[in-house]
């Protein structure tokens, strides 16, 4: 039995992991010959991938990952390859990510699908065609899981896979549908990349017919490349509202696939779409989308959902498609943490946006590209309540929690309000500490607006409200904000748990 973490172990997997990772660099290099563009950024990467795995590599010729060793190599490598990341933007030195901590902050939200930018000017003007692909490319490799994709394709990983996989999403994991995890990764990254390929199939198509003029084949693939994964991020400054409502309404339900447990469109896939309405938690996930959706449709169409109306825009009051379109699409974007924008929100009321901050902490459903705390969680938390409430005036009673046709333990239940209790405690202590370091900087940030940014980061959202609005970013926050909110999106996309362990004093003794 071992007595202490192998940490060779686990940086000689990370190195395989950032060897493998290289390859993708292939497609933005593709995209730089295609444009005559420079392919030493992406060349120069490749040759920095293949050295650092390779001397990592060499720490363990035959690593056995045990299952604190699971833990540590997940955490390095999603440190290891957003780092990786940062150098394409460095190398070029294109706008404001050429500063080291502005590379960081991009790439740590690329890969987390966080969708929080730092790039002052999103054009073609201040950056290449190919390193704004390669921006769209870290999110759609980290949307389904860099650790599922490393399962999926290395041997190694197949003994205790299912741990792995486990921990880079816990809680309610993916479910295992074939005998073999490996094969089971290699079935979701199907999924995903089937939906990835209808998606930029049918963008395009809409420009093909000549109902979207601005779509074209590069802008059908990168945003094909970030819906999927519950990205956000847009070759374009206005995100989708840049687009024609043909578009926008296209984008909603693939949003919605993106949000949806990956194993029930498996499912679907393979003949049974009743796994579909059967599970709970995609009916409730639904339910809350709609409900919020109607609300917000029905706040900007009698006119008291905007505290200001943009000029450039046909007005939301009265016009049912309009204000329609605008609500649903930003619930479905804020639910499902993806991050587009149809419009600038800023301009909503407080009552509206206080509904987006609300929709915030929702998430999209386990199994998913999505981030947050996930509909699942509170579906359970709920039936909990419900089953406290029951059983106070009925002591005697025995109520289990149940989720379609199995029982819950009450270690997953427990579980559940720790991570909840924990992601709760996160975001007002961040709340404080990005509200302080404005107020130290001199940055106009209100209460509600410090709430988003930290609720943004952490649930891996993207946009928030005022200064890190839809249509601007973060690029005015101090480095040490921006470090502490890379800090913030790491956890978040581990879902914090993950990381707490890390930081544990017994993970490390003997």
């Amino acid at each position: 039995m071992k007595t202490h973490v192998d940490y060779r172990a686990s940086s000689s997997l990370v190195g395989t992991v950032l060897k493998y990772i290289a390859l993708a660099l292939l497609f933005p290099i593709a995209v730089a010959i295609f444009y005559r563009e420079s392919v030493l950024p992406f060349v120069t990467t490749i040759l920095v991938a293949i050295a650092v795995g390779t001397a990592l590599e060499r720490l363990d010729s035959e690593p056995d990952l045990g299952h604190r060793e699971g833990f540590l190599f997940i955490g390095l490598v999603w440190l290891a390859v957003p780092l990786l990341g940062t150098l394409p933007y460095l190398i070029a030195g294109e706008g404001t990510v050429a500063h080291p901590v502005n590379a960081l902050f991009e790439s740590m939200s690329g890969f987390t699908t966080t969708g929080a930018t730092v790039l002052g000017d999103i054009s073609f003007e201040t950056h290449s065609r190919s390193m704004l692909m390669w921006r769209q490319l870290t999110q759609w490799l980290g949307g389904m899981g860099i650790v599922v994709l490393m399962v999926a394709i290395l041997p190694q990983l197949s003994v205790g896979g299912a741990q792995l996989v486990k921990n880079e999403a816990p809680g309610f994991g993916i479910d295992k549908l074939t005998p073999h995890i490996n094969q089971t990764a290699r079935a979701l990254w199907g999924v995903y990349i089937a939906f990835t390929a209808l998606a930029c199939l049918l963008y395009y198509g809409l420009h093909l017919t000549g109902m979207a003029p601005q779509m074209d084949f590069y802008n059908a693939i990168a945003h094909a490349l970030t819906t999927m994964p519950t990205g956000g991020f847009s070759p374009e400054a206005r995100s989708i509202e840049a687009f024609s409502p043909a578009v926008q309404w296209m984008v909603m339900p693939f949003m919605i696939i993106a949000g949806t447990n990956f194993a029930l469109l498996w499912h679907a896939l393979h003949g049974r779409p009743n796994r579909l309405v059967e599970n709970a938690e995609f009916r409730t996930y639904l339910a809350a989308m709609g409900v919020l959706g109607a609300l917000v449709a029905t706040l900007l169409f009698v006119g008291v959902g905007l505290a200001e109306i943009p000029v450039e825009i046909p007005p939301l009051s009265g016009n049912v498609e309009h204000s329609a379109r605008q609500a649903l699409f930003q619930i479905l974007s804020i639910v499902t943490t993806t991050g587009y924008a149809s419009m600038d929100f800023n301009t909503w009321s407080p009552v509206t946006q206080s509904i987006l901050l609300f929709a915030m902490f929702l998430g999209g459903s386990a199994g998913s590209a999505a981030g947050s705390i996930k509909i699942i969680r509170w579906y359970v938390i709920g039936r909990s309540a419900g089953r406290e409430l029951f059983t106070t005036v009925h002591p005697e009673a025995i109520r289990p929690i149940r989720f379609g046709d199995k029982s819950l333990d009450e270690n997953t239940i427990r579980g559940i309000y720790v991570l909840a209790l924990s992601f709760f405690a996160a975001f007002a202590l961040s709340t404080l500490v990005i509200f302080l370091d404005a107020i130290r900087t001199g940055i106009p940030l209100s209460s509600l607006e410090a709430m988003s940014v930290a609720m943004a980061t952490l649930g891996n959202i993207g946009p928030g409200f005022g200064v890190v609005g839809p249509m601007d970013s973060y690029l005015p926050f101090s480095a040490a904000a921006k470090v502490y909110m890379v800090f913030l999106m790491w956890i978040g996309r581990l879902e914090i748990l993950s990381v707490l362990v890390l930081l544990t004093p017994s993970y490390w003794r003997s």
